[in-house]
């Protein structure tokens, strides 16, 4: 009865991490964690809606890695942390913090299924006014 409880529980967490692991690709966390737009780049829709500071642009992956890479030039990561992400059908988001040298984030993707992966569509970054 005991190997079955566990086995049960294994299995159950398991698939939590699965499922969680498919909405959000670990990638982009890690990207976000270590200030690497290279990172996050394979993660990109064809046309990102990308809002830093309070300017918003539609622009294409190439063009949100190269506005992440000055952002992460100008603001040295120093950690990321995912304070919720979840999933609903199709899409996904994340919310995290990113904190930098000077100043705090918060982090904001929205992401949808699209050839069999979630790509991001749209991220976001707000200062956090401490």
């Amino acid at each position: 009865m005991k190997k079955r409880f566990l086995l049960c529980t294994a299995a159950l967490l398991f698939t939590c991490f699965v499922l969680v692991a498919q909405s959000v690709p670990s990638e982009v966390v890690t990207a976000f964690r270590d200030g690497n737009s290279t990172g996050i780049k394979p993660f990109l829709c064809e046309s990102v809606e990308l809002i830093m500071l309070n300017k918003s642009q539609n622009c294409t992956a190439q063009a949100a890695e190269n506005s992440l890479r000055d952002f992460f030039s100008s603001h040295r990561v120093l950690d990321f942390t995912v304070n919720h992400q979840g999933n609903r059908d199709d899409s996904s988001f994340m919310i995290g913090t990113l904190n930098t040298q000077q100043e705090k984030f918060r982090v904001n993707c929205f992401l949808k299924r699209e050839r069999g992966t979630y790509l991001i569509f749209q991220i976001r970054l707000d200062k956090i006014n401490d």
